[in-house]
């Protein structure tokens, strides 16, 4: 894995979007995330690559995340935001949090509901390889670009947020959590 480091975050600046500025600040921010997802339990990676005309292998997306237990550590800021029945379903060891998904901005914007399309398969491997009966995510409720990404890649909002199943409806959290079945 620590030789794709360098790779994966090329890859992670290239789908990001922005100016080349904000590219580095990304970047980096990334691998600091993956470098503390990687030393997790259960944590798994899976790449896409394709191979040009010169015989040279491309890294074109690529997908990672780990099993959240209702019995040992969960994902750091994930806690606050699970509803009860997502926290039985991580009690039974069936669920997982995909961390990240990236992949160009074509396969963002073009045949998003097909089965082929790479972010649709890179996800659905993940949680097949480990079984899980859900997926879960995290997004910031500002990135209206990977919220409707995912949406059309088949995440479901989860039905209440934690703050308003706790009656109080006029704050909203942050981040938005959404399931993947």
């Amino acid at each position: 894995m620590e030789d794709l480091t360098p790779e994966l975050g090329d890859l992670y600046a290239q789908t990001s979007g922005g100016d080349p500025c904000a590219w580095n600040r990304a970047r980096s921010a990334f691998l600091q995330r993956l470098a503390t997802d990687v030393r997790r339990p259960g944590f798994a990676l899976l790449i896409a690559e394709t191979t040009v005309s010169s015989g040279t292998t491309l890294l074109t997306g690529c997908a990672h995340g780990f099993p959240v237990r209702g019995d040992g550590p969960r994902w750091e800021g994930l806690d606050g935001y699970l509803p009860q029945h997502l926290l039985r379903v991580a009690a039974s060891g069936r669920l997982f949090a995909i961390s990240e998904i990236l992949v160009g901005h074509q396969v963002r914007t073009q045949n998003q509901s097909r089965d082929w399309n790479l972010a649709r398969r890179l996800q659905r491997r993940l949680l097949t390889d480990h079984a899980a009966a859900l997926g879960v995510m995290l997004v910031n409720r500002g990135d209206v670009r990977m919220l409707e990404a995912l949406r059309s890649w088949g995440w479901q909002y989860v039905l209440a947020d934690v703050a308003e199943a706790r009656g109080t409806p006029l704050w909203a959290p942050p981040c938005r959590v959404l399931v993947l079945r």
